[in-house]
Formats: C-alpha cells, structure tokens, sequence
C-alpha cells in the first residue's frame, strides 16, 4: 500500500492530461503537439509505487507525443519517500504532483495541496472515494486497493482457513509437508502494518478506538481482537520460516515456486507473479481470520495531489496531465492495463483484472470489505515503532503474544504523546 511506506519496500502506490487551450480553459484530450493548443510548462511528479515505475515512464513519453507536454518522473522506494517528500517540500524544490497516504500523512501535509474541487476531472471521483480538506476535493485516488492472504490454490483450500483453530492446523500441516505455511517478509508494512490492520479493523468504531489509544484510556492487550491476533502471530512465528529472514522479493518468488503456501500481501503483489507464467493464474485472496472476520481490507492507498506552493503555469500544466490520465482513452487505458490499478474512477471500466485484483473489485462491489485504520495511525509509527517490536517478538522465540501486546502498547503509548 506503500501511509503507509509500504515498504513499504514496497511498500507499500501516483498524473495526466492533453493542454488545456489558452483562452477557452477547455481540453482536446487528443490534441497533439502540432495542434495549436498551448504547450505548458514542465511539471515534475514525485511518486513511492515501485510496481509503477516503468509504465509510468512510458505513459509520459506518450503524453509528450500526444501533447508535446513534458512530465519527469521522481521515484523513491518505500520509507524513503516520504523522508525526502518533506525534505524537498520544506526547501522549496518539491515536485509538482507527488503522492500522499491518507490519515496523519496528508494532514501533516495538507497546506501543500492545491484546491482542486472545480477541475473537470475530480467529478468522475468514485463516491467517499477522494481527499478532502475543510471540503475542498485536493486529492485523486489512484485507485483501491486490498490486502489479504494471497494463496496457491494447488496447497490451500479456503474452506480450511476461517478462524484461529482451522489456520492453525492448516499452518501446522504444511509445516509437516515441508512448505512454508504463510510468509511475512521484513519490510515494515509487510511486517506488521497490514497484518495488525485487522484487529484495528474489526473494532466497533475503529478510529474512536485509534483515538482512545492515543489518550491511553484502552489497551491493546486488554483487546479480545488483538489477544487473539497475538495467538495467530505466535502460530505464524512457530511454523513459518522467520521474516526477519525474508524480503519481499524473496517473499514472492518462494511464493510463486511453490515454497510458500500463503503471504499476507496485496493486489499490487501480482506484478512480481507475472513472470512465473501459468502459476500467476493459480492464486486467490482469501480474508485475513481474525475472529472468523470472512473481508478483505479494501482502501484508498495514495493519491496525486498537486502542490500549491508551484507557480501558477505549473499547477495548469499539472491540472492538464492529471485531467489527461483520467478522462483520455490513452491515460484510462493505462490506469487499467498498465498500472495494473482497480478504477476508483466511475468512467473508468475495470476491463480485464488479473485474479486478486478482481477478488478485491469483487469484494468492494459486494460490500464484502473492512476498511484501513492502520491510514490513522500516528505518523511514522509502522516503521518507527511497531515494527522493532515485531522484530523483537520473531527473533526472541520466548517472548509470548501477550508480552508482544504489552510492547505494542508501550511503544503506541510514546509514539502518540
């Protein structure tokens, strides 16, 4: 996802348009350099989505053709991002579109957006589904994502994985078998700021429960939730190979050759299966257990907001490139085949998904999501506090899930003061 640095080494997700004309304020999304249309200034989008990279590069090579308009793309992978977003947004050399996490991520930097409630793009925004500040649209969802186990449906059966007791013997048989029964891999989101989303997600008001954690007035480990989240992580921890020991890459590829059983991943993961050939057709994405919970976490990863502290032919040119991704064939096809995104755009068709994107569609167009707490959680806590407690509890085998919990309440309790 990554608000979540989704990596994020991955982590965890990030433009678009033909010139507006001059005078008239209107666009022809098919406008070509040659076409008389105002060529604009040259825009920069700074964006985290690694799986993204290269057909975003190509997409702006297209754009350049279509509309002799230039866009440079800037990339930082995982917790990097947003390190050097503020750096460059605090010395004045910030991008002119770059990608927020909702939650304490774009409320820290909010003043940075630009309003863009009266572009014609932002009407095509799913319901509930853009960034708003004081009720000005100032965000573009890229698209939803979900989160999940991913599994092999050769060595998993979903029937077999619906609480704490059926994942336990399913873990503990393919242990016997000699597969490795669900990966985590050590990244700080894929470590513990999705898995651990659950729980959050589960709770009655999730965000009244953020808060009340915040002020110290609940505890996790006074949580049935997260008692029995903590059991599932000591049934991870007894029969999975240590995290600690495994990276993303190496997660998917043991996954993909048929080592791993399950990872707890998302939809963006298929983009590292595409090369295992006919594997890539063989997987699913089942919900997380907890307590019987049968959804999949669905949300708003990241958006493009456009920065208001660039001159004013460079907000045009970047409203001209956003407005080019979401309404032209070209950009709408790209979002789709090429990003591999699941449309939070209602003119945008889903058209062909690759399987556990289209389990995630599915769940969102049947109301059968939870939704993404860990986007409100204090800033920085994932990969500054929760995820050392996680590496303590996976390398010290003693350590019980309640004393995990009680860490992860210490470590809650000095992040939110």
């Amino acid at each position: 996802m990554g608000k979540v640095k989704k990596v994020l080494s991955i982590l965890t997700a990030t433009t678009l348009v033909a010139a507006l004309a001059a005078c008239g304020g209107t666009s022809n999304n098919n406008a070509g350099a040659g076409s008389g249309e105002e060529q604009l200034k040259k825009i920069t989008l700074f964006q985290s989505k690694v799986e993204i990279t290269e057909p975003l590069e190509a997409l702006v090579k297209t754009y350049k053709e279509e509309t002799g308009n230039e866009v440079e793309i800037w990339g930082a992978a995982g917790d990097a991002y947003s390190q050097q977003l503020v750096s460059k947004l605090g010395s004045n050399q910030g991008p002119t579109i770059f990608s927020v996490a909702q939650g304490p991520e774009s409320e820290r930097l909010k003043s940075y957006f630009a309003d863009l409630s009266n572009e014609e793009y932002v009407k095509n925004i799913a319901p509930d589904m853009d960034l708003k500040v004081d009720d000005k649209v100032v965000g573009v969802p890229y698209g939803v994502e979900g989160f999940g186990l991913v599994y092999n449906k050769e060595l998993v059966d979903p029937a077999n994985v619906k609480d704490l007791n059926s994942f336990t013997s399913t873990m503990e048989q393919l242990k016997a078998d000699g597969i490795n029964g669900l990966s985590l891999s050590q990244e700080a989101y894929f470590l513990i700021g999705h898995i651990i989303n659950t729980p959050f997600a589960l709770q009655e008001d999730p965000l009244a429960y953020i808060e009340q954690l915040n002020k110290g007035e609940v505890k996790m480990a006074d949580t049935k939730a997260f008692q029995e989240w903590a059991k599932f992580m000591e049934v991870i921890r007894a029969n999975a190979k240590n995290p600690m020991e495994v990276k993303y890459d190496t997660q998917m590829g043991d996954f993909a050759t048929g080592k791993t059983a399950m990872v707890h991943q998302g939809n963006w993961s298929y983009s590292m299966l595409e090369d295992f050939g006919d594997f890539a057709s063989n997987v699913g994405m089942m919900p997380f257990p907890l307590e019987g919970n049968d959804k999949i976490a669905v949300g708003v990863a990241s958006y493009w907001v456009v920065n208001n502290q660039a001159d004013e032919a460079e907000v045009k040119a970047a409203n001209a490139f956003l407005n080019w991704l979401f309404t032209s064939d070209t950009g709408k096809k790209a979002i789709v085949d090429d990003f591999k995104f699941i449309p939070a755009m209602t003119n945008i068709e889903a058209g062909d998904l690759d399987p556990l994107s289209q389990a995630v569609h599915e769940a969102t167009v049947n109301g059968e999501t939870i939704t993404w707490p860990l986007n409100f959680f204090p800033s920085g806590i994932i990969t500054n506090d929760l995820a050392p407690a996680a590496q303590e509890f996976f390398m010290n085998a003693g350590m019980t899930g309640e004393q995990f919990l009680q860490k992860l309440d210490e470590v809650w309790a000095k992040a939110s003061k």
